[in-house]
């Protein structure tokens, strides 16, 4: 396997450990991480430093009763169902989105094909599918978007992105990226507003497939 040359930020990573990440890029960082050692050994040394820095706190004095509710709200909690595993190329984050099913795709012309797994008011996000050679609509960005390879490969005005590799693209960036020879390249990504096409047709298209 290539080495991962794109990663995240850190930035994005500390939001990620704080739990601050909209849904739709918390589940590209897990899906990241689940393939980047390199990312995931700053992760663990992270939360490794702040548990260090827990540890040498006071601890403070619990209410009385609080062991035994804990443990009664334990008890009557119902086990969580398991998780579903890495299958194929998805890492088990994508397949936690697909419900543990392949991706159902829908064409958006030229061979491209999407699925979306989430939108909220916070973000969407999607799967997306791209023959070797083909080039998604050029556009810019009203907001962030994270895109992270799970198979194939693209390039861009930013570089070249494989498996494993995360692009960070923001409201400065406008690009069109082109999958590269080889396998379809299957993307997951996540936006937080619609992209800005400079084209008619992708503008006209842009609320049918939500993009």
């Amino acid at each position: 396997m290539t080495e991962i040359q794109h990663h995240i930020t850190d930035d994005i990573l500390e939001s990620y450990r704080a739990g601050r990440l909209p849904h739709a890029f918390a589940v590209v960082v897990a899906a990241h991480l689940s393939l980047c050692p390199a990312c995931r050994a700053r992760a663990e040394t992270a939360d490794f430093l702040g548990g260090a820095l827990l540890n040498g706190l006071e601890g403070a004095a619990l209410r009385a009763g609080a062991r035994e509710r804990m443990m009664a709200a334990l008890d009557a909690a119902p086990p969580p169902p398991p998780a579903p595993r890495a299958s194929g190329v998805f890492p088990a984050p994508v397949m936690a989105e697909l419900g543990g099913r392949p991706p159902r795709w829908r064409m958006l012309g030229g061979g491209i094909r999407q699925q979306i797994l989430s939108a909220d008011r916070e973000g969407s996000l999607r799967l997306l599918y791209i023959p070797p050679g083909k080039a998604v609509p050029e556009h810019g960005h009203r907001g962030l978007e994270m895109t992270l390879v799970l198979q194939g490969s693209f390039h861009d005005c930013e570089g070249a992105f494989a498996r494993g590799d995360l692009e960070t693209a923001h409201d400065a960036i406008h690009h069109q990226p082109v999958a590269g020879p080889g396998a379809p390249c299957i993307c997951l990504a996540a936006t937080d507003a619609p992209l800005r096409f400079q084209a008619l047709v992708p503008r006209i298209l842009q609320p049918i497939f939500r993009i």
